[in-house]
């Protein structure tokens, strides 16, 4: 599935979100590909993310970017930003509504950690940025 079209996705609304939370579902990145630039009030996020839209049989990764808009503010939670080169595990993204169009976006990372993105609306876009390659790995998801 190596000609499989580049993933593109815009988020608006919760629902949207559902969407790229699936999508990025055990995708992978470095503490220090996630960049929060406070004048451009974007987050971006880098991620060699598992291709699931292809069914799983010939595993496969792509490098993707999310970027959200609109970003006031940024908390980590046992996610250290000195430990550039540690990897973390990402499990989901969801969106916490609050006063309306704003909210929460949270994005919950294998081993408790997480970031919490207030957001003065939802603007999400996740982008594929290479060609795919081929992974012997596929996640699995242990039940305990």
């Amino acid at each position: 599935m190596a000609n499989a079209l580049p993933l593109r996705l815009l988020a608006e609304d919760a629902d949207d979100l559902t969407v790229i939370s699936a999508a990025l579902q055990d995708a992978v990145a470095k503490i220090g590909d996630i960049r929060f630039d406070a004048g451009a009030r974007t987050l971006t996020l880098a991620f060699n993310r598992y291709r699931w839209e292809t069914g799983g049989k010939n595993g496969e990764r792509v490098r993707s970017a999310l970027q959200l808009g609109g970003v006031l503010g940024v908390q980590a939670r046992r996610l250290r930003r000195e430990a550039k080169g540690a990897v973390v595990e990402l499990l989901a993204v969801t969106f916490e509504p609050g006063e309306a169009p704003a909210g929460i976006v949270r994005l919950a990372f294998a081993g408790a950690g997480d970031l919490r993105v207030e957001v003065e609306c939802l603007d999400a876009v996740l982008a594929d940025v290479s060609a795919a390659w081929s992974t012997p790995r596929k996640p699995s998801h242990a039940l305990d």
